[in-house]
């Protein structure tokens, strides 16, 4: 892969983050939607070289809370390591800086 060059969006790893509306309190529901939509656009910076991001609520508990999708195809978690290390990055740190950041959001959000 020419990493030089940009990458267009199908081979960009697709970031597909479920927020669960718990998150921003008892009322959450109420501003799960906006809350995506505002993270959403901050994200949407973030390794945008080798990145699209899909930031939506997470309505149904029985789907995974990150998925990772490339070219519309899932990857496996090791898939998704062997992605990110063609940009020098491990998956578990990129996962736990996405958990930061979005934290930061939820307070940012929420006036806090």
């Amino acid at each position: 892969m020419n990493l030089a060059s940009p990458l267009s969006d199908d081979k960009k790893l697709t970031v597909l983050f479920r927020v669960e509306p718990g998150c921003l309190g008892p009322q959450g529901k109420d501003y799960i939607e906006d809350f995506c939509a505002f993270a959403g656009k901050v994200f949407a910076d973030i390794d945008a070289d080798f990145v699209r991001w899909q930031i939506v609520p997470r309505y149904d508990k029985s789907l995974p809370e990150t998925q990772y999708l490339l070219a519309g195809k899932q990857l496996t978690y090791q898939q998704a390591c062997k992605y990110m290390a063609l940009f020098g990055k491990e998956l578990d740190d990129f996962e736990m800086h996405l958990n930061e950041r979005l934290s930061q959001l939820i307070d940012q959000h929420l006036g806090r």
